[in-house]
């Protein structure tokens, strides 16, 4: 079974759609199989966001991610990367499809309710950054 990260950003916590959010991933049978809700520091989130760290958007992005808590989430089932990328929706919330979280709940390309990792190798990457062995199951 694939695994993949997904992040509940902080304004998705601050809207209060976090069971909303598992709910979508869940009725598409996808598990949650770990789970945790952190505060990142501003440090944290640029080592996570690493991989922008030359783009123009880098600084916003860390500000944002560190402003308020967040739900770290391992998601494991087949094909769950695209799975789960595809009920996110578009990162722009103008371009996602009817019916996808960020359409239903995000406010601009930057507040978009949800990360998801995008690739097999992002996922190990990511996953690895936040989560040890003992915190998945």
């Amino acid at each position: 079974m694939e695994k993949t990260l997904s992040i509940v950003k902080p304004d998705g916590v601050e809207k209060n759609v976090i069971g909303e959010v598992i709910r979508r991933f869940e009725s598409k049978d996808i598990k949650v199989v770990g789970i945790k809700m952190v505060k990142l520091s501003k440090e944290q989130a640029e080592g996570f966001y690493a991989v922008h760290k030359e783009r123009p958007f880098f600084g916003s992005l860390t500000d944002f991610m560190s402003s308020g808590p967040c739900v770290l989430m391992v998601l494991e089932g087949e094909n769950v990367i695209p799975r789960a990328r595809k009920i996110m929706g578009a990162t722009n919330p103008e371009e996602a499809d009817n019916g996808t979280i960020r359409k239903d709940f995000a406010s601009d390309i930057e507040h978009n309710i949800v990360h998801g990792s995008d690739s097999p190798e992002s996922a190990d990457y990511e996953i690895n950054y936040f989560f040890n062995q003992l915190e998945t199951v």
